[in-house]
């Protein structure tokens, strides 16, 4: 083998290993190029999240608010289902004391005699 044919068998080596290294750089400057667009998408799909979980957190304060001022109401209507228990239980009791009444009424006039 003479000194050309080495020359260019070496030359031959050093182009084929010089594009083996191109194409290794290029599949990995490609590979980072998608990761930098996912990055990119996912950074914007958690950037529409932290606006709707804004938004949700601003509802919840809205009910919260609302829910608070039912309170009132709530205590209202306690008051209101307490009063009524009240006034059935002395219902019960003045009809049970009518009953009575009819019950009486009913003996005297069964024993008055008659003119």
């Amino acid at each position: 083998m003479g000194r050309d044919e080495l020359a260019e068998s070496l030359e031959h080596i050093f182009a084929c290993v010089s594009d083996m290294i191109k194409g290794e750089l290029q599949g990995s400057n490609t590979a980072l190029e998608l990761l930098e667009k996912m990055n990119l998408r996912v950074a914007d799909k958690y950037k529409g999240y932290g606006d709707v979980a804004c938004g949700l957190r601003v509802f919840m304060d809205q009910l919260k608010s609302k829910s608070s001022s039912f309170d009132q109401y709530i205590k209202q209507l306690d008051q209101i289902e307490q009063q009524v228990t009240e006034l059935e239980a002395i219902i019960s009791m003045l009809d049970k004391y009518i009953t009575s009444l009819e019950t009486k009424m009913k003996s005297v006039y069964h024993h008055v005699p008659n003119k």
